[in-house]
Parts: C-alpha cells; sequence; structure tokens
C-alpha cells in the first residue's frame, strides 16, 4: 500500500516531459481557438474546459497514480508555467507573437463587425460587455478592445466625472422642480383655506 502511495511507476524524467508536453500543445490550441475563450465563456466552453481536463489526465500523469508522481508533474508544470510568464515578459516582441495583439470592436460608437467575426464575439455578447460598465448604447462607446487575455475594455465617450456632474444636474433640476410643485401646493393650500 505505501509502496503505491510514494513510489512512482514512471521515471522521473517521464513524469516531468510528460505535463510539459501537454502543457506546450494545450497553450497553442488554446490560443488558436481564440482569445473570447479565456474571458468570455458561455455554458459551452465550460464544458469543454472540464473534459478537456479529464482528456489529458493520463497523457499528463501516465499510468501513475501515486502521491510522489502526481507532485512531481505539478512540480514540472509550475516551473514550465514560470519560465514560460518570465521569458515572454523579458521578450516582449515574443509576446506579441504568441499572444497577439487587442482587437479593436468599437470606435467611436460603431460596431468593427469583421472584427467581431474574427474573434467570433456575437453582437450581444458585445452588448453585454457594453451594458456590464453602466452603458446603455453603442453611442455611448468611445471604444471596446478585446484584449489579449480575453477581456473585454470598454471606454465610455464621458468620463465617470462628467457622469457625475451630469448626474448632479440632472438631480439639481429635480430639487428646483420638487421645490417649485411644494410652492404651488402650498399657494394652493394657502387660496382655499
Amino acid at each position: 500500500m505505501w509502496h503505491n502511495m510514494f513510489v512512482p511507476e514512471l521515471s522521473v524524467a517521464e513524469k516531468v516531459i510528460r505535463p510539459i508536453v501537454v502543457y506546450l500543445c494545450l497553450v497553442v490550441m488554446v490560443r488558436l481557438a481564440g482569445r473570447r475563450e479565456l474571458a468570455q465563456l458561455n455554458s459551452f466552453d465550460l464544458v469543454v474546459l472540464m473534459m478537456l481536463a479529464n482528456t489529458v489526465q493520463n497523457a499528463t500523469i501516465g499510468n501513475d497514480n501515486s502521491l510522489i508522481g502526481g507532485l512531481i508533474g505539478v512540480a514540472a508544470l509550475l516551473l514550465v508555467n514560470y519560465i514560460v510568464v518570465r521569458v515572454l515578459y523579458l521578450r516582449p516582441r515574443l509576446d506579441r507573437l504568441i499572444e497577439g495583439g487587442p482587437t479593436m470592436l468599437i470606435k467611436d460608437g460603431r460596431v468593427i463587425r469583421r472584427n467581431l467575426a474574427k474573434e467570433a464575439i456575437s453582437v450581444q455578447q458585445l452588448m453585454e460587455a457594453v451594458r456590464k460598465q453602466g452603458l446603455g448604447a453603442l453611442e455611448q462607446v468611445a471604444e471596446a478592445v478585446l484584449e489579449t487575455g480575453g477581456v473585454i475594455s470598454v471606454v465610455p465617450r464621458v468620463t465617470a466625472e462628467e457622469r457625475t456632474q451630469e448626474f448632479h444636474r440632472a438631480l439639481q433640476q429635480i430639487q428646483t422642480q420638487l421645490a417649485d410643485m411644494n410652492r404651488l401646493l402650498q399657494a394652493r393650500g394657502a387660496g382655499s383655506s
């Protein structure tokens, strides 16, 4: 029993190489699948992601269920990820080549449909991102960009400060109208008594 738990069935080299190869293949495949998969998961994407983890399990650890074997695989994955992230940080051009650049989806309130189609993002999904920023119409958007991490960034045409000032002006108008209505009601009440 203890032997199966602590002694890997595969060599340490194989336990290191397997997760690295699977990691690199998954990075390439996910990149080819498109950036929207990263942050804009729908229910189908979630199912694929869950099945993907199960599908590559044996390729990653082989026929080894030992604790040590699993820890070696985890260590290899974390190490290769650390190295990849550091290399891409130090080599911005390589990072841009692998990750790509941001993609403009809306410019000055106009949807760039060619880019939506390229990234497989529907107008409904784009509008959801716009509404999450508190905007109700495309005309309110200066630009919306699909970032390299898969998030859609939305920049409003007016700044938050301008919206706050606009809100305060509207509030003052309402207060003035209420005060006028109160005076009218008081004048009517005084005139009828």
